[in-house]
């Protein structure tokens, strides 16, 4: 109904994860299962079993610059870049900084 693009599941097992992807054109959904008990997505199941929004992504065209400035805003990054998902470098932001949600940094280049 949507001519939505599924993938096929990958299986991320240095996330804890295996992600499906949704692509609509402008939008991007990635579902997540959790691939272990000690997945971080399995412990937001524990929390919420209905299930809800894990987290959300942004694109940025340069994730050291965008790490640097926000670490001078006062924002609280969790680790450092690395590969994500699509292979590009990725960085998560603490959720008590972004109004109780975990957002996601994605580098574009």
């Amino acid at each position: 109904m949507l001519q939505a693009v599924v993938s096929a599941p990958v299986n991320l097992p240095e996330h804890g994860v295996i992600t499906v992807f949704i692509d609509l054109g402008n939008t991007k959904i990635e579902l997540l299962h959790p691939s272990g008990e000690n997945s971080p997505i399995a412990g937001f199941l524990h929390k919420n079993p209905t299930g809800g929004i894990h987290h959300f992504c942004i694109e940025v065209e340069d994730i050291q610059a965008t790490d640097s400035y926000l670490k001078k805003q006062g924002i609280r990054v969790l680790g450092s870049p690395k590969p994500g998902a699509h292979g590009a470098n990725v960085l998560f932001l603490h959720p008590k900084d972004c109004m109780g949600c975990l957002v996601e940094l994605e580098e574009t280049k």
